[in-house]
């Protein structure tokens, strides 16, 4: 799939759903965790549709739920590529409730998620380069980098075989927490 580029556009899903009782937790807002599984369709709908390949979910990143969403409410996300690598995809998802009698609309929650395209032997595959073509793509793209790299160096940081406890102590004396090692 070389030298294929498509815009962020290309990728873009709109998925709407009215917020069923069935759908709430025992304080009658909507679970959080029905709202993660929607969130992760959207992102399986985006990469698949921007890449052309069947894909699947690699991580997650921070999800903050701002507000609550109630029953009653038509919750609306939007996802679309933001970043790609060799096989592997940022899909930014942002999460909006709408109240149906007031139209009043809340940002409920944004998140990113990477998503990895594979073949039918479950091996990674090329996606599409993306095209940049304005301040917003150039920005979420860039995000999407940093936060890649800052994942990586956290990960290599606090490995077993690279872990130095005696750097950190001094850090932790402002947190609750008692260091007997």
């Amino acid at each position: 799939m070389e030298n294929v580029f498509k815009k962020p556009e290309d990728s873009e899903i709109i998925l709407t759903e009215l917020m069923l009782p069935s759908h709430s937790n025992f304080s009658g807002k909507i679970h959080g965790g029905y709202i993660l599984s929607i969130m992760d369709k959207a992102a399986f709908a985006s990469a698949s549709k921007f890449s052309g390949e069947y894909c699947v979910t690699a991580s997650v990143n921070r999800v903050d739920f701002l507000n609550a969403i109630e029953v009653g409410e038509l919750l609306t996300l939007r996802a679309q590529v933001n970043y790609v690598g060799r096989s592997s995809m940022v899909v930014g998802i942002r999460v909006e409730s709408q109240n149906i009698r007031t139209g009043v609309v809340k940002h409920c929650n944004s998140s990113y998620f990477s998503m990895v395209a594979r073949d039918e032997n479950g091996k990674g595959v090329q996606v599409p380069g993306l095209i940049i073509s304005n301040e917003t793509d150039m920005r979420r793209y860039l995000r999407s980098i940093k936060h890649i790299k800052m994942r990586h160096e956290r990960k290599i940081e606090f490995s077993a075989e690279n872990f130095q406890p005696e750097k950190y102590k001094d850090a932790l004396k402002d947190y609750n927490v008692k260091i007997e090692i």
